[in-house]
């Protein structure tokens, strides 16, 4: 009785005051806790009374700022002025300029060392009242800093992280040759360091290391810009033991080249170099699934900054499956994995993958985040072996679906094949042609991201310009579905009829037909009414379209 007695009297007290007075009121509640702790009922209190609040006047703002601060573990203060609200950390400050009425001039992002630099999208959000989103990006840039130690081990990580930058940069801009014709895939695919974007407004330094046929075709913007790929976030993090990291670049200028085109790096010594309780990171997004032999390559190359042996491994199939956006929850992988993959024309093919052989020691693997390396020159070679291990992850991913296997289906599918695991590079496709009593195998071994060799195993067959006619279309379109369907089209005409004899020349290019197809399955109404299981497995018009684009050689007609 006395509690509600007592509550019913602070209502009639606090009923005639406004919404200022009450958030006063409690604020003043948080700063007299006697231990210096903030009670959570008040805090989520003042929270409430906070979002309610209508923003017009300077002192609001300065209250709602002051409170998405402390939410982020940053420090505020007003300058002496009152026209300037700091957000403070140890390695980087906000200004928010104030304006009368609420509002906000401008928004300035200061890193350590350097000067401030107007924030467009934080400015933003301020004027359009998004505080929630305000406050979003603010813990991105905080988690941006989240370097390990104190104050003077943090900026000397942070200054590291800066020369590793910079050198990055430089390997990105040395010379090189071309191959591909369109120059942003090229710069994804080929370049050294891939495509490499410096850090906005706190964002770290990324870079774009591989794209798929299929993703290029879904990033496909109205500019003709292409941006849907894999991507690295450089920044650095904690460890148990100390590493020797750069405190300069260590690339001349102008830089020094080896034989193979790479910079010569001076030697990382005490004067240009620091032990210090962290590495830098390559944070992957998203995490990629990748062999224990790749990481035992990654293990060596950054000289054991890597655990060459991964506490969880799990068999790459079930990694992949987990990890694709194709991801049934239904799916059973206790005997292996079936899917039924649909292609256009109404065609449909079934894919199995028996547990027992895939679950081999060679094709064990471990979900990657982040890769921890400690010098520019490890970035190249681990970058490439990303790239290859992208490559195996999207051949085998163009073989799941979301669609339930059953026999029923099964018994609908034009191809049944049986994918089986060789080396941690090489696997093999078994199937049965139509109108043949024997079983044929497709042996594909995936070298790198950039080579790809395919040859055909039939009874009382072989045809050495077949199997590069397959490798060509394998590396083309990157899907074992399309790759499949063309095999057994061009088995079939070889079987009814010679072999034509055609200009080389006239054999690379697309014919007019396809063409026509490749601006059809480019449209917006023929991506919205496509299948989504059947986009996602590209089409052969969808691929030829991507291709097309990306090198407009060798799509041959069997892919329509």
């Amino acid at each position: 009785m006395k509690t509600k007695t007592l509550m019913s009297e602070l209502k009639s007290k606090y009923a005639e005051k406004s919404w200022n007075e009450s958030f006063q009121l409690v604020r003043r509640c948080m700063e007299k806790t006697r231990d210096g702790r903030v009670c959570e009922p008040i805090a989520k209190c003042l929270q409430k009374i906070n979002e309610a609040l209508n923003v017009s006047s300077s002192a609001a703002m300065v209250s709602r700022l002051e409170m998405i601060a402390k939410q982020r573990g940053l420090g505020s203060h007003l300058s002496p002025t009152e026209t300037v609200c700091y957000l403070t950390a140890d390695l980087f400050y906000i200004e928010v300029l104030l304006l009368p009425g609420g509002r906000v001039e401008d928004v300035r992002v200061a890193h350590h060392g350097e000067a401030p630099v107007s924030s467009p999208s934080l400015l933003q959000l301020l004027r359009m009242k998004q505080f929630e989103e305000f406050s979003l990006k603010l813990d991105d840039l905080a988690s941006f800093y989240n370097i390990p130690g104190d104050s003077d081990v943090k900026i000397k990580v942070y200054s590291s992280l800066r020369h590793l930058e910079t050198d990055l940069f430089k390997i990105s801009h040395l010379p090189r040759s071309l191959r591909e014709s369109d120059l942003h895939i090229d710069l994804i695919m080929n370049g050294r360091i891939g495509n490499v974007q410096s850090g906005r407004e706190g964002s770290p330094m990324t870079i774009e290391y591989y794209i798929s046929p299929a993703d290029a075709l879904m990033g496909l913007s109205s500019t003709g810009e292409v941006s849907a790929g894999r991507v690295a976030l450089v920044t650095a993090g904690s460890t148990d033991s100390s590493h020797r990291l750069q405190m300069e670049s260590l690339i001349s200028s102008p830089p020094q080249v080896d034989s193979c085109g790479f910079p010569v790096f001076q030697p990382l010594t005490e004067a240009c170099s620091l032990l210090l309780p962290a590495t830098f990171l390559l944070k992957l997004q998203p995490p990629l699934p990748v062999l224990t032999s790749f990481i035992e390559k990654m293990g060596k190359i950054t000289d054991g900054v890597i655990a060459e042996k991964p506490l969880q491994v799990e068999p790459l199939h079930k990694l992949l499956l987990k990890t694709s956006r194709k991801y049934n929850p239904n799916t059973s992988c206790t005997d292996g994995l079936q899917f039924l993959v649909p292609l256009p024309g109404s065609e449909c093919h079934s894919y199995v993958f028996p547990g027992a052989q895939w679950s081999c020691e060679n094709w064990n693997g471990a979900l990657m985040d982040a890769v921890p390396f400690s010098h520019p020159g490890h970035v190249p070679a681990l970058l490439e072996i990303l790239r290859h291990q992208s490559a195996i992850s999207v051949l085998l991913e163009s073989c799941f679906s979301k669609h339930s296997h059953s026999r029923d289906a099964a018994l609908l599918s034009e191809l049944t094949c049986e994918l089986l695991p060789e080396s941690d590079h090489c696997f093999s496709i078994t199937f049965s042609l139509h109108e043949s009593e024997h079983l044929a195998v497709l042996h594909v071994a995936v070298v790198d991201s950039h080579q790809m060799s395919c040859k055909l195993l039939m009874p009382d067959f072989m045809d050495h310009e077949l199997d590069e006619y397959i490798s060509r279309v394998l590396m083309r379109c990157m899907s074992i579905p399309i790759t499949m369907r063309a095999v057994c089209r061009r088995v079939a005409s070889l079987r009814t009829r010679p072999a034509p004899v055609s200009d080389p020349d006239e054999s690379e290019c697309v014919p007019a037909a396809v063409q026509e197809d490749i601006s059809v399955s480019l449209t917006p109404d023929f991506c919205d009414k496509a299948n989504t299981d059947a986009f996602v497995n590209p089409s052969p018009c969808a691929s030829l379209g991507v291709y097309s684009h990306w090198a407009t050689a060798g799509l041959p007609a069997e892919l329509v």
